[in-house]
């Protein structure tokens, strides 16, 4: 089986089919044009810089290409990236497609809406049911194919269900703990927390920001989507405003994109899983990359901080 980047280490080469993520043309120090490419295989993604680029190479390496590339890998500013040596577009010919370099979630699509089918199923509050039953089918295409963010955490396909199938169970256990807490609350929250991004986003592969995303972003959208379900389910009342809450809060703070910070405790303890559980993403698909007894590269969106990997888990893997 053919290596992929996330087991490359600094100093080897690499030669190998990739699909470009993302693609922005910068300008350098001398005036030349570059551009700033995230090349990606299933196991993960790398930055990768073309210098001197010229309008066909603008026109050709765009999202969602499919190239064939010869580099070394290397380590600028304790993150790992390929310097490029040869790049072309991949042909007919070379037989590759999309699928083989995209990430998938590690539960099927059917598995994971059989779990928030049944996490639905046990609310009992009838208004916060249906609300949530109606938003998830609506958009339940989409909801089970689009990643959970651009980049940092679960940015792969499939991703947003899977990190709602996660954050659900962790609010099962964390309420048999704290048996005071209202489920149907927090189930419904965590489903519709982020329910926004398939409009935020532009699809599930090479994902980036769409108008929508770009001038409103998820929270605003899903705030006014539940106000204009529950029009036409003709439910009133308190429930529609707290649910709206719970999504409103979830970021937290206002620098974080919240407008408002928890003041419900599901609201608090929807906006603990949810960082909670990105945040462990961001760790495994990071030390994934590491042998034991090595750092991981600097995670931005974790302080920028370099993850160790312990010795001892090289014992632990051989049992």
């Amino acid at each position: 089986m053919k290596k992929g980047l996330a087991h490359y280490k600094v100093g080897e080469v690499v030669d190998s089919y990739l699909m470009i993520k993302s693609s922005t043309k910068s300008t350098a120090s001398n005036g030349k044009p570059f551009l700033n490419l995230i090349l990606q295989d299933q196991t993960g993604d790398i930055d990768a810089k073309l210098w001197d680029c010229s309008p066909e190479d603008e026109q050709q390496y765009v999202p969602q290409a499919l190239i064939k590339v010869t580099g070394d890998m290397s380590n600028y500013r304790g993150k790992m990236q390929l310097k490029l040596k040869h790049i072309r577009p991949a042909s007919e010919i070379d037989g590759v497609k999309i699928s083989d370099f995209v990430e998938t979630a590690p539960l099927t699509q059917d598995v994971m809406m059989e779990k928030i089918t049944q996490y639905i199923f046990e609310m009992q509050n009838p208004n916060i049911q249906r609300i949530t039953r109606n938003l998830l089918k609506k958009y339940q295409d989409d909801f089970l194919k689009y990643p959970a963010a651009v980049k940092n955490h679960h940015e792969f396909v499939s991703g947003l269900a899977y990190h709602v199938v996660s954050m659900l169970d962790l609010a099962r256990g964390i309420s048999t703990l704290y048996p005071s807490l209202n489920t149907d609350l927090l189930y419904s929250g965590i489903i519709l927390h982020d329910l926004g991004k398939v409009i935020e986003l532009s699809g599930p592969v090479a994902a980036n920001y769409t108008l929508e995303g770009k001038l409103l972003g998820h929270i605003s959208i899903m705030v006014n989507e539940i106000g204009i379900i529950a029009k036409e389910l003709e439910i009133e009342g308190e429930e529609v405003t707290v649910l709206q809450h719970l999504v409103l809060s979830h970021h937290s703070k206002p620098e974080w994109g919240s407008p408002k910070a928890p003041m419900i405790r599901e609201a608090e303890i929807l906006h603990m899983i949810d960082n909670f559980d990105a945040k462990i993403n961001m760790m495994d698909r990071a030390l994934v990359k590491v042998e034991p007894g090595e750092f991981t590269e600097k995670i931005f969106p974790l302080e920028n901080r370099s993850l160790y990997k312990p010795l001892f888990e090289k014992e632990l893997a051989k049992k």
